[in-house]
Order: structure tokens, then sequence, then C-alpha cells
């Protein structure tokens, strides 16, 4: 891109913007989840009237990178008062695990405080019964806090899939084997029931143990982050048997899933049991982060191949819609919802290779976040790309605190609190490896 600043620039360019969406959160929503930066009000994520302070959370490590010291002190100062899970609700395992136990653990790893610790492993423990109470040991979706109560047996792979990461970092530093343990029954649980095309299913039963339904829509979601985590758990951790089942399930989708239209390479939707096409030709920007994650395992050409794909819808629309129409590009659904996935896929791929195209691609990602998703009381998303003002809606979602500024900053920043050559994230953009102290 000509007359693209220098990477120290863009990496100031970026914290200043991440400090002005931490600001319209602090001014209209501190100590709620999440805030609406359009009316200036708060809103709660989980419980519409209990917050956990997930903002504050999701921002720890982001905060730490970019050498934010007197905001983190105040998130730590305000979680050592309020952290609380005590709490008589229903929450959903997968996004308490990938964003509140994970976001506790990084800030434990960034700051010492051991209270953090104590707090992942309280929720955690509270989150367990999805895994010990079901009949197959792929987790329930849904845990009463204070009860243990379980409901909502039909799951899906992200859902089922996306905790290993979390419960294996809590076995290393408890010494406690429950939670990786549980974390590897829930995988056995469905990798067990793949077809003879070793394809996986998409919706899954935890209670009857069996797929519901035959679409495999891998990599998109809800089964995006099963494989991530998969192949996070050996490469963090060094499970040799989640490496096995990651590369058994890769081949069979590029032997099965992998398609070409126009030129571009893009994944399709199949019957999991027939290896047939069954979808209608849509894609979300959420498979994008596929592009990282299948050229780390090996398949580079493929990963980068995929990636161009999504830049070419980059392209065509300065930021990528929720949903699109593979064959040709077109629009199915027109919101941004503040998705991370494609800057995740820049930023793994340019640690990768150290190939300048990402970062000119993640930079022209950064422009058109700062020109259309920026208002007065912070970020926000937008309801259609389509429109000239791109039309805004009014949220922030908390996880644009850990993902989207991040994965830009450390791709230009150099910071001297982030090790570029041992990192892990997980799906949420939680550092679990990599933060110097």
């Amino acid at each position: 891109m000509q007359g693209m600043p220098g990477p120290q620039e863009i990496a100031r360019q970026v914290r200043d913007e991440f400090v002005h969406a931490w600001g319209g959160y602090k001014q209209f929503a501190w100590g709620y989840d999440e805030f609406r930066p359009i009316s200036g009000t708060p809103k709660n994520f989980f419980l519409a009237d209990t917050s956990f302070g997930l903002s504050i959370i999701e921002a720890l490590d982001s905060l730490y990178v970019m050498e934010l010291d007197s905001e983190l002190d105040a998130c730590v100062r305000w979680l050592r008062s309020h952290l609380n899970f005590d709490v008589d609700g229903d929450v959903q395992m997968f996004e308490a695990v990938i964003r509140m136990v994970a976001g506790l653990l990084a800030g434990y790893y960034a700051t010492g405080e051991k209270f953090m610790l104590d707090g992942a492993r309280d929720l955690a423990d509270r989150l367990l019964p999805c895994f010990t109470k079901s009949p197959s040991g792929a987790p329930y979706r849904y845990a009463n806090l204070q009860t243990g109560a379980v409901s909502k047996p039909e799951s899906n792979l992200a859902e089922i899939g996306s905790n290993v990461l979390e419960f294996g970092d809590l076995t290393r530093l408890t010494g406690d084997q429950k939670y990786l343990d549980a974390s590897l029954k829930a995988y056995e649980a469905a990798i067990a029931k793949r077809s003879s095309l070793d394809l996986l299913g998409t919706t899954f039963n935890v209670e009857k143990g069996e797929y519901v339904g035959s679409e495999d829509v891998a990599p998109d979601e809800p089964a995006d982050s099963f494989y991530e985590y998969l192949w996070g758990a050996w490469q963090m951790l060094g499970i040799e048997r989640c490496r096995t089942w990651w590369t058994m399930l890769t081949k069979a989708m590029l032997a099965y899933k992998l398609t070409r239209v126009n030129g571009r390479l893009w994944f399709k939707t199949v019957d999991f049991r027939t290896g047939l096409p069954t979808g209608d030709g849509s894609i979300t920007e959420l498979s994008s982060f596929y592009a990282e994650l299948v050229a780390k395992g090996g398949y580079r050409a493929v990963g980068e191949a995929f990636y161009s794909s999504w830049t070419a819808v980059l392209d065509r629309y300065e930021l990528i819609p929720e949903v699109i129409f593979y064959p040709d590009l077109s629009i199915m659904d027109p919101r941004y919802w503040l998705r991370p996935e494609y800057p995740n896929a820049a930023f793994d791929l340019w640690f990768l290779t150290h190939d300048e195209q990402y970062r000119r691609t993640a930079y022209r990602y950064f422009r058109a976040l700062r020109e259309h998703c920026r208002a007065p009381g912070g970020y926000t998303v937008l309801t259609d790309v389509r429109t000239r003002p791109m039309r805004q809606g009014d949220y922030f979602p908390a996880y644009s605190f850990s993902e989207n500024f991040k994965y830009l900053y450390l791709m230009f920043a150099d910071s001297p609190r982030f090790d570029a050559t041992r990192y892990y994230l997980n799906t949420e953009g939680k550092i679990m490896r990599g933060l110097r102290t």
C-alpha cells in the first residue's frame, strides 16, 4: 500500500483507537459486561441482571501488552472487589470458558495476581457439571453456576471442543487432572462418532452420544474452534493424540470439502456420511480464521489461498460482512459485527511467514475499521456494509477488547511484553503463552 506508515506508527494508531474504545466503556458502562456506544448505555452478556465485568476480564492482557498499566491496575482493583461466580443463573459453558476462564488465566500470567487463578478455577469448577453429568462426556451447553444444574443437551462441535487449552492449563497450574480429563473425554465422544470418511457432523446430542443431522459445516461456525483447539492442544500442551486427531480430520476435510470457484479456494458444506455437497453456497466471516490454522498445521498453500479468498471480499466491501455467497462474493447477511477472524488470520500468517502482504491487508482492514466503526462514544458494530456511509448499530462486543485491536497491535508493535517466537492465543485472543513479565 502506497503511503503506508511504518510499523511503530501503525502500532501507535491502533493503540490510540483501543484507548478510544476503552474510554467509551469506562464512561458508559464501567463494571458492566459490555456497552452500547451510540446510546451510551451498559448491557450485560450472560445474565441480564448480573455483571461479571466481562469487558474488564477480556481486556486484561491487551492492556498489559499495550503498556496501559494504570488502566490495568484499575481493572485489577475492580476484579479484586467484585469477582464473584456464586450466581443463581444459567451460563453458557463455551462462552464462559473461552472468555472468562481464559481471560482470568491470561490476567494471572500478566499480573501474577493469584486471585485471578483462583477465580478461573472456581468458575471452571462451576462449569464442570456440564461434562460430569453428561452420559457421553460431551458437555451440556449451560450450567447453573450456583446449583450445578445443567441444560441444553443438543450442542455443537465448537462448544464441545473449545476448552482443552483453558482446562489443560488449569491442570498444569493446579495439578488436578480432572480439568484436562473432562476435555479429552469430550473430544473422544465426538470423534468416536465420525463417519467412515473421517468427517464429523456439526450438532451432537450429548445425552444420546450421536450426531443430530448430517451436515458438516467445518471450518465454519459452529464447528470452527473444535479444530482450532485440537491443534492448540498439541502445539501449546504437547498432547500427541490431539495432533493425531487433528491430522486425521484435516486430511478428510481437505479431501472432501475443499472447492475452487472462479480461482478462489473455499470450503463447502457436505454430508459427513457421504461427503456429498449439501450447502447453499454460504460461508461466514468466522471461517476465515482457518487460513492461519491450516497453514500452521503444514498446509501453507491452502491457508494462503483461503486468506486470499477472504481478501477478495475485503477488496469488494472494505469490511467483511457476516455471511457471503462464495461463488460470486455476494452478500447474504450485510452486518459487520466487529468479527476478528480475518485479522486473526493475518496476525498468525504474518508471524508464520513474515510476508508483508499480511501487514498490508491488516492495515487496510484497520483503516476501514477506523473509518466506519468509530463513533464519539467508542466503536460500534455495523448493520449494513453496503450503504455509504455504512450504517452503524449500537453495540460493542467485549471480545473486541481481546481480539481485533490486539491482533493488529502485536503485528506492528514489537511489544517488549510479547514473545512472538513462542506464543499461543486461544480462540478469543487470550495470550495463553508468550507474555513476557
